[in-house]
């Protein structure tokens, strides 16, 4: 993992890798994408080239706001990430999940939302609330697990006002996003049902297809090689792959005791039958995610969506 700081000259520069117990602790970005042109990148920042680009403002806002909260280091996914390399990639997207939560802060920057102190700018309570809804963040596939997994989520929009945090917008969290209010407040994804965790993916997008399934791997805690071309038809086998595995796990150490007790043919028939309901909460179609993910229809129209990775 690799974070962003500022040197003696105000600049920011990058550190190098970093594992375990030498990573300080650090504030993270969550946003939605534009064009990639407009994105700084790992090689803009080592070639002294991103400031040039829109991008830049949300790196510049998240690093200024971690200087206020005490913090040295910061995080932001277009930059901190060398996507050229691909075993660097793939470590970053299964370990996003795990770089969110151990973040002691995680800011969420609403580039579409743009104010003042609502009542200094006389805008009201409803038409803030309104245009927080209506935010294109919350119909992003890789922000779902940027809500759930950090300790503290802060919300801002694009001129650094400070909306409210993962507390006191709790209720309208949960009514947008259709989160259970215990997941909001940071209880063990294990405690709820792979059907439950599948429901919270209603309406989001991903600009790469397969990255719906990929977006999921820390809901799920599940590790997988992302693998770009294969498609989202592929991706999400191979996820369902994985969540079955992990249900059979969970099975077969749950009867170990007494597993010398039943016949090997039965006993496999048996945990697929109850991996099966496990999965599914009852539904074994749940097993196919696309329908609930792949669009606000629920049918996948093939179609890759517009924005942010």
């Amino acid at each position: 993992m690799r974070l962003l700081k500022h040197n003696s000259a105000g600049q920011l520069s990058l550190t190098d890798d970093l594992v375990g117990d030498n990573i300080p602790q650090y504030a993270i970005l969550s946003h939605t994408w534009g064009a990639d042109a407009q994105e700084v990148t790992f090689e803009d920042l080592k070639n002294g080239t991103g400031e040039r680009k829109p991008g830049y403002r949300k790196i510049r806002f998240c690093g200024e706001q971690a200087i206020r909260d005490g913090l040295q280091y910061f995080w932001v996914d277009t930059c901190c990430i060398d996507k050229r390399n691909n075993t660097e990639l793939v470590e970053a997207i299964n370990s996003m999940f795990r770089w969110y939560r151990n973040a002691t802060k995680c800011y969420v920057y609403l580039l579409d939302i743009s104010t003042s102190d609502p009542d200094l700018a006389g805008l009201s309570l409803q038409s803030w609330h309104l245009a927080f809804r209506e935010s294109r963040w919350f119909t992003r596939g890789w922000t779902l697990q940027e809500l759930i997994a950090p300790q503290s989520v802060e919300f801002f929009c694009s001129n650094g006002y400070r909306l409210g945090d993962e507390k006191s917008l709790e209720r309208q969290l949960h009514d947008i996003t259709g989160i259970a209010v215990p997941a909001l407040r940071g209880k063990s994804l294990s405690a709820f049902s792979v059907k439950d965790r599948m429901s919270w993916t209603e309406n989001r997008e991903t600009k790469c297809e397969e990255d719906r399934a990929y977006s999921l791997l820390g809901i799920f805690d599940i590790s997988m090689s992302p693998i770009y071309g294969e498609g989202a038809e592929r991706a999400f086998e191979r996820l369902k792959d994985e969540l079955f595995k992990r249900s059979r796990k969970h099975q077969l150490d749950e009867l170990s005791p007494v597993s010398h007790t039943f016949n090997s043919a039965k006993r496999l028939k048996t945990l697929r039958s109850q991996s099966s309901s496990l999965l599914s909460g009852g539904n074994p179609n749940i097993l196919d995610p696309r329908p609930l993910i792949f669009s606000r229809d629920g049918v996948y129209s093939g179609k890759s969506q517009p924005a942010d990775l």
